[in-house]
């Protein structure tokens, strides 16, 4: 779960990002966020990874309080959530197969975990076949994917995504979506940010509009996809 009590924050250059929000985003769900450039969807991301701190207000992720986590906690925190960034953030010189395993790696899980985890994760993303592979033998897409299975092979509370589909194609961009969904049937919490309205009209759902700082909209919507399947 995500929850944001009278959150404001502001940057040291004097600079208000986030003025008093109120969100909260349970267990289970798929929700967009969108919103203009300098509207606060980074800043909003950089508390939940508690990259930085709440000016004012309360900020819950997945059971800790953030205004009283100790640092040595913080990476336990993270350990909650996967991040996919638009710019994938892939090691060029690793395979599909250790780009995803490091995420492991780092913690040190067991490597009879890594051996059985990650074919099992690259599979889920429908990347068997380039397992062996490296990333700029890859397309957008494909890459986008392994970012995808990196975030999800510590088996996360939340996926953020942040601007997924930003550097994939139009057709791609809606296969990434649809695996975000797919994960979220399974029971993980989605938080997609995006600037591609288009998917958001298709797909429908909750949407969370950030502007100027603000929650200028929050409601669920239908979405294309669900009347063409009428």
């Amino acid at each position: 779960m995500v929850e944001f009590k009278g959150v404001s924050y502001t940057y040291p250059t004097g600079q208000h990002a986030l003025n008093r929000v109120n969100l909260k985003i349970d267990d289970g769900e798929f929700a967009f966020v969108v919103g203009a450039n300098g509207a606060g969807k980074s800043t909003l991301i950089k508390l939940i990874l508690r990259e930085i701190t709440a000016t004012e207000g309360d900020v819950i992720v997945n059971g800790f309080d953030l205004s009283k986590i100790k640092q040595r906690k913080i990476p336990k925190l993270r350990r909650t959530i996967g991040v996919v960034f638009q710019d994938f953030r892939l090691i060029p010189n690793l395979t599909v197969y250790d780009n995803v395993a490091f995420a492991l790696r780092v913690i040190d899980a067991p490597t009879r975990y890594i051996r059985t985890r990650v074919p099992y994760v690259i599979s889920l993303v429908g990347l068997t076949n380039k397992a062996k592979s490296y990333p700029n033998d890859l397309s957008g897409g494909e890459q986008q994917r392994v970012a995808l299975a990196r975030a999800l092979v510590n088996d996360p509370q939340l996926i953020i995504a942040d601007e997924p589909t930003g550097n994939v194609d139009p057709a791609r961009s809606f296969e990434i979506v649809d695996l975000l969904k797919a994960i979220n049937a399974c029971g993980t919490t989605v938080m997609m940010v995006t600037h591609q309205h288009e998917l958001v009209k298709y797909f429908g759902g909750r949407i969370i509009n950030i502007n100027s700082g603000t929650i200028a909209f929050d409601e669920v919507i239908g979405g294309a996809d669900e009347s063409q399947q009428l």
